[in-house]
């Protein structure tokens, strides 16, 4: 009788344990402005129509493709949705580390009707992906530089033109874009960029080219760092995402503006990693049908400046809910900053990533 109470009290108590759980969600961003606009949109409303969930913010998610490899060896994956960028999903995908979802059935649909797979359109790029947002990498300058005479950058190639515009500089300790606008200015053609890119010479040509900017050069792993590195006057350009941007200039009014040429286009979404137990796999598909609906996409663009990835969105999009502006023209999309983009080639990334990335490290650490 004792052993069977002792059993049922385990049982019990594992049973509660298991409850709690679910209704813990660990949710992995980036942090900053961006964090900030999730937990407005998502975050908040969710908890708000979910009683006793509890959304607990992690920070990590440029780590996340290594994290993730780490969870799964170790056989304890603590994270529940992970924002990442699209050639990260697709890698994560493509390593069985990311659930596949079915936009049909675990999507909400438009509210005409139209389904997600079809709102979505050619932006789900993985079975694993689910979109979020139309981002660009861009940078941000100091308007009040005494030493530039008056003049501002307006061309990407000013950022490496230590002459023109001396100062220092602020770039992500990663080859991702970096490379790219690398080869730009070192002559390469926007349509040959990545071809060249394949090859071993290519890489090397990108990096000689980083290296004339080198000793100015301020390395950021977190989108809010170049933000307040330019707030504070510790450089004089750097680049980022345009949401952040947008609230060190717009928010914070800080001398700051936009250099929109040659901005990156990428995409930014949910994964749900694979492996979870069914109570956090059931309320992880629960919060994302819920966070990426029409009106949720639409609403975060009410905090920062990126595009909803759904169409069925777009025409939702409004004021800035705290400063009454316009958010169109701050949009990356908007035809005034889109007239020079570079689209972000996630297959390329998703392929030659590990390899350049290697390449990357061992050229910052001579």
């Amino acid at each position: 009788m004792k052993l069977t109470k002792l059993f049922l009290g385990a049982a019990t108590a594992a049973l509660c344990v298991s409850a709690v759980q679910a209704q813990e969600m660990t949710i992995v961003s980036w942090g900053g402005a961006y964090s900030k606009s999730q937990l407005r949109a998502y975050h908040e409303p969710y908890m708000a129509k979910n009683a006793g969930v509890s959304i607990i913010n992690d920070e990590s998610a440029a780590e996340a493709v290594a994290k993730l490899r780490a969870m799964a060896e170790a056989g304890n994956t603590t994270w529940d949705v992970v924002d990442v960028v699209a050639s990260d999903a697709i890698r994560l995908c493509d390593e069985g580390l990311a659930m596949e979802i079915d936009p049909e059935t675990q999507l909400a649909p438009a509210p005409d009707g139209t389904s997600a797979a079809d709102d979505f359109g050619d932006l789900m790029v993985s079975e694993c992906f689910i979109p979020q947002i139309v981002y660009s990498t861009t940078f941000g300058y100091r308007s009040d530089v005494a030493e530039w005479g008056g003049k501002e950058p307006d061309d990407i190639c000013d950022v490496f033109d230590l002459e023109a515009f001396p100062g220092k500089r602020s770039l992500e300790k990663r080859p991702i874009n970096n490379v790219e606008w690398a080869l730009l200015c070192d002559g390469v053609a926007p349509d040959d960029v990545y071809s060249v890119l394949e090859t071993p010479e290519g890489v090397d040509r990108a990096l000689a080219k980083l290296g004339t900017i080198r000793d100015s050069v301020i390395w950021w792993s977190a989108g809010a760092e170049t933000p307040q590195r330019l707030a504070d006057g510790e450089i004089v350009m750097g680049s980022t995402y345009n949401g952040r941007l947008f609230s060190v200039i717009e928010e914070q009014k800080q001398p700051v503006k936009m250099l929109w040429d040659w901005q990156v286009f990428d995409l930014d979404g949910w994964i749900i990693p694979a492996g979870l137990s069914d109570e956090r796999k059931a309320r992880a598909l629960d919060y994302i049908y819920f966070a990426t609906d029409t009106q949720r996409l639409a609403d975060q663009a009410k905090y920062i400046s990126y595009g909803p990835a759904r169409a069925s969105s777009a025409p939702l999009v409004g004021k800035h809910a705290d400063l009454g502006i316009d958010m169109a023209p701050h949009m990356p999309t908007d035809p005034d900053n889109a007239k020079n983009t570079l689209l972000y080639n996630y297959e390329f990334w998703a392929d030659y990533r590990d390899d350049i990335d290697a390449k990357f490290q061992a050229w910052l650490a001579k």
